[in-house]
């Protein structure tokens, strides 16, 4: 036994004294219950079934209901309950079907009482009527609830979930004649139990089986719920429709769920697998837990408040084999080793900031900044003084910093993804026109960007003046098309020198004349291309005009010409003597006749030799030979993680996109699935749907290809018999009904159908629209109030 400290509540003229304690069990517990005078608890399982007096220090065992020479299924229990009216009358629920009731008043060894044999399958719950002796009700696998009479032999009720299995099954403690049952697929139902033919309402509550559900003991509309989706949620059932007033997102499935007594917003849960704790949570605060229960070392099986006046001792049962009593005043705080500061920034760049209030209250230097939109907020919580630990003052200030509304601005953002072309065309004209986008928004340098990588990536023989000028206005300067130079001023022996290097094979990077414009001018149509500031015939290839023609006139600049350049005498370091070459030459005149130039460009050609050879055919050609892209691959590397740093993850997954293979082995894995995560999830906050999936879909990352493959199936049942549809038709094997039938036309629908969750019945978009103008009744007369989104 663990020496805790010891705890007395006075309830009436009675006291509840005790500490936190266990006792061993024989076999693991699959549920537990309390009597009304709070003075012992039974214990089941599936081989376990005895009664423990709760004592001061210790547990004590009474009873083994559990006798006979031959093990029977009856004992193999999957709950159990103990009448809250009669000190001596249990039930329980055998995992054969089987509904046993116990008299703990025979005087023979075996207190066996009544058995109902009616359910097919499993029964997973049974639940006394609070103030009815006799009624007692259950739930099965099989989708059935029945209600029986103690004092009959048969069940006097069956009520019909239409669903797979019944989870759970829980009284109204205010109105008389109300029980809730939750199912498999995430529905809650409240029933009439005069009313056994349909229910009086269902709503859907969880995304996957409802596993447990709770009255509130003084609020009579609140009920409880809770869920595979790991979460517990509270539904005002006072309105017209369930509203969810309430939800807590807790780590695991949630197995039970039972509200604190004396506490309006207090409510225990414990976990169906993977957590052992048991958590205590104010519903008013659901992303921490108010106390917390650690002491299980497996999965926690069932909960009870050991009174029902008092909110101090909690009972729970686990498959590890022990029996616990739980003082609150030893319950452990999960706030104590939380972070009280946070910080988050808004959509449009807002940024909140919050803090102790002890920290902000002491500096008494703060100095309001500039954008604070509003002073400090003060968020306290009221302390109760009746709560046996003390809670820490768990009061905060809040400040919100909000930024300019001109320079938060994220249209842009917007505008890119919508128009940003990723797929589909060629890669040079996914480069253009990113590059025209970028430009459009005037964010020049990712247009640069992208032009520049359809420079290093595309074919040089297709460059065209489009591409070359589309990302320049007038007088822009970002990258000069070409300096004026006098081709007298060439050394004669430039040329042949190249060649000859070229022919050796040699690796010489002196040699590579690395300007941008030179790699850019190779167009061969004669035309002048729209956007370009300059005509076609100034973009010379291998063949230049006429010496004169080579001056570049900047229109918005008249004196920009005379500031001519002239290249130096030796245009590269020497490394060994110049040798004239007459062959090459004598190529290099052969030239004119090449099929390769126009018509009219050969007869206008009447330069010498030496003085038709230009420094851009040398550089197309040492580029072409021994420049290939894998060279630049580090460089647009280095680019795309300066973006990424600088926040602009746009530009580098579309970047990514674009060059695919190309580019993604020179990134690491894990970080292209950080890029894609974020650009999706921004894409996800500002609505852009239809691009996320497309990005997802382009996705070079396995890890993100699967986003969109996941719950990609809808469940549908059948409108007429309420069950689940096994084949792709429109007929239901079931009812052999047409299930898509149109509520307004009664034509089966083929197309696009839209029905109502709470009711099934739908039909043609079109048609229900129209039918919602006029009114807000089921059009198949069913009298449900349908509401569409």
């Amino acid at each position: 036994m663990e020496k805790m400290a010891r705890v007395t509540t006075a309830l009436g003229g009675n006291a509840l004294t005790g500490r936190t304690m266990f006792c061993h069990l024989d076999a693991p517990a699959n549920a537990i219950s309390v009597c009304r005078d709070a003075a012992q608890v039974v214990v089941a399982g599936r081989n376990i079934f005895k009664i423990y007096s709760i004592e001061e220090d210790q547990f004590v065992e009474k009873l083994n209901l559990r006798v006979g020479r031959k093990p029977s299924l009856n004992f193999s229990c999957a709950d159990v309950v103990w009448h809250q009216m009669d000190e001596n009358l249990l039930a329980t629920a055998a995992t054969n079907g089987v509904v046993v009731t116990w008299n703990l008043g025979k005087p023979s060894r075996n207190k066996q009482d009544q058995l109902f044999t009616e359910h097919k399958r499993t029964v997973n719950k049974v639940c006394f009527h609070p103030t009815e002796v006799y009624m007692l009700l259950s739930g099965s696998q099989d989708g059935y609830m029945k209600c029986f009479d103690l004092r009959k032999k048969d069940s006097v009720s069956t009520f019909s979930g239409q669903s797979e299995s019944v989870r759970d099954v829980q009284f109204s403690i205010r109105d008389y004649f109300t029980f809730a049952a939750t199912f498999e697929n995430g529905n809650v139902q409240l029933w009439d139990i005069r009313r056994p033919d349909r229910y009086e309402r269902m709503f859907t509550a969880h995304n996957g089986p409802v596993f447990c559900c709770d009255w509130h003991p003084e609020d009579r509309g609140w009920l409880a719920t809770g869920g595979r989706d790991k979460m517990v949620k509270v539904w005002d059932m006072n309105t017209t429709r369930a509203k969810e007033i309430y939800c807590v997102q807790t780590i695991a499935s949630v197995a039970r769920v039972k509200w604190r007594p004396e506490c309006k917003h207090h409510i225990a849960t414990c976990s169906m697998m993977v957590d052992h704790n048991i958590y205590v949570w104010d519903v008013r605060r659901p992303f921490i837990p108010s106390a917390m229960f650690e002491e299980h070392k497996d999965v926690t099986t069932g909960i009870v408040w050991r009174h029902l006046h008092d909110p101090y001792f909690l009972l729970s049962g686990s498959k590890d084999s022990t029996l616990y009593q739980h003082i609150f005043k030893d319950a452990s705080q999960p706030i104590d080793r939380a972070n009280p500061e946070g910080l988050c920034y808004s959509l449009y760049g807002d940024l909140a900031f919050a803090a102790k209030e002890s920290l902000i209250s002491s500096d008494s230097n703060r100095k309001p900044y500039i954008g604070d939109r509003r002073h400090p907020i003060f968020f306290k919580r009221k302390l109760d003084p009746t709560e046996q630990f003390e809670y820490i003052s768990s009061s905060s200030a809040l400040s919100v910093f909000e930024t300019d509304v001109e320079s938060g601005s994220m249209d842009w953002f917007v505008h890119t993804a919508k128009q940003y072309a990723l797929a589909g065309r060629p890669l040079a004209e996914l480069c253009d026109h990113n590059a025209k986008v970028a430009k459009g928004l005037d964010r020049n340098q990712v247009a640069q960007t992208w032009t520049m990588l359809r420079i290093i990536y595309s074919s040089l023989g297709t460059v065209s003046s489009t591409n070359l000028n589309h990302s320049m206005g007038k007088g822009s300067t970002t990258l000069p098309l070409m300096n004026s130079f006098n081709l007298k001023d060439i050394p004669s022996g430039l040329g042949s020198e190249s060649r000859l290097d070229r022919s050796k094979g040699e690796s010489r990077t002196e040699n590579i004349l690395m300007d941008s414009s030179s790699t850019l001018i190779n167009n061969e149509d004669n035309e002048e291309t729209e956007g370009s500031d300059v005509p076609a015939d100034y973009l010379l290839g291998d063949v230049e005009a006429d010496e004169d023609d080579l001056y570049m006139m900047d229109h918005e600049n008249p004196h920009a010409e005379e500031q001519e350049y002239s290249l130096p005498q030796e245009a590269f370091p020497l490394r060994h003597e110049i040798v004239d070459n007459p062959s090459a030459l004598d190529h290099l005149q052969d030239k004119a006749d090449s099929p390769h130039v126009s018509g009219n460009e050969a007869e206008t050609v009447s330069l010498t030799p030496v003085e038709s050879f230009s420094l851009i055919s040398i550089s197309h050609s040492l580029y072409e030979n021994r420049l290939p892209s894998d060279f630049f691959n580090p460089i647009v590397r280095d680019t795309l993680l300066f973006y990424a740093e600088q926040g602009d993850v746009q530009t580098a997954v579309s970047v990514l996109i674009v060059l695919g293979d190309r580019i993604r082995k020179e990134i690491d894995e894990q970080t292209q699935e950080h890029w894609y995560t974020s650009y999706i999830d921004l894409l996800q906050r500002f609505q852009l749907w239809n691009i996320s999936n497309e990005v997802i879909k382009l996705s070079t990352c396995r890890a993100i290809n699967c986003l969109n493959q996941a719950s990609t199936t809808l469940h549908v049942n059948c409108s007429n018999c309420k069950r689940p549809m096994s084949n792709r038709g429109w007929i239901c094997d079931r009812c052999r009904q047409c299930a898509s039938m149109c509520a307004v036309c009664h034509h089966v629908v083929k197309g696009l159908f839209v029905w109502c969750q709470g009711c099934s019945h739908g039909g043609h978009l079109q048609h229900i629209m129209k039918w919602l103008e006029t009114s807000s009744h089921c059009p198949a007369g069913c009298g449900h109030l349908c509401e569409y989104t």
